[in-house]
């Protein structure tokens, strides 16, 4: 649902091996290449009997580091969302070469609006995830991919039905349009997890795995219920 650019990167930065390579590109060619909540979904699962070594499925590093991935392109939205200004410097950093940030700006949230209530809250979150998976791969973590938030929304809200070939989407214009992207990032973060859960072997990483998946879904229902509630 994202940009190709952006997940074909995310691919490549998150291999830890040229075998990771293979069976995440495969894994979007069975998903499609745009479609990154499906990626991690999709990976061919492990043979029965057959938990502790297997071939067909990515490393426990490059699957976090993949969500990694995902949780930088969360953070700087709702961060800029917010704020007008993304992640701190200590927290782009790590293996591959960092990439920088293009669009995003502060939503002209209405006074006193529960909607940028929520939002800060959010973005809070999203920021301690960065922190939480960062810290949980410790020198394996990758650093901040190159992340253009117009294209990004715009192949998604295109694919989403919201605009047609050749319109922008722009999140940030207003409260609507940023609930709106919101609802795309959170649906696509609980599928992520859910679909990279049964493929991660070390304790320490599918805990952190599922406890961002827990909060993404308080996310998520959060958007949606906003949402209905603006009919």
């Amino acid at each position: 649902m994202f940009d190709r650019k952006f997940v074909t990167d995310a691919m490549s930065r998150s291999a830890e091996n040229p075998m990771d390579r293979r069976i995440l590109f495969r894994a979007a060619g069975i998903a499609g290449i745009g479609g990154a909540a499906a990626l991690i979904a999709a990976s061919p699962s492990r043979a029965d009997g057959d938990a502790e070594h297997s071939d067909n499925k990515p490393s426990d590093g490059a699957i976090l580091n993949f969500a990694l991935n995902l949780e930088y392109l969360e953070a700087e939205f709702y961060l800029r969302a917010v704020t007008g200004r993304g992640l701190s410097e200590g927290l782009t950093d790590g293996k591959g070469r960092k990439g920088g940030v293009t669009g995003g700006a502060k939503v002209p949230f209405k006074a006193g609006s529960l909607i940028e209530k929520y939002a800060k809250e959010i973005a809070a979150d999203e920021e301690s995830h960065v922190k939480f998976l960062r810290t949980a791969l410790g020198k394996a973590a990758v650093s901040r991919p190159q992340i253009d938030l117009e294209a990004s929304f715009t192949a998604a809200a295109m694919a989403a039905g919201l605009i047609k070939a050749g319109q922008t989407f722009n999140p940030f214009a207003d409260e609507t349009s940023f609930l709106l992207g919101a609802f795309i990032f959170e649906d696509v973060g609980v599928t992520a997890y859910k679909g990279a859960a049964p493929l991660i072997d070390n304790k320490t990483y599918i805990e952190a795995a599922a406890g961002i998946l827990a909060v993404e879904a308080y996310h998520a229902g959060i958007i949606r219920t906003t949402l209905y509630a603006r009919d």
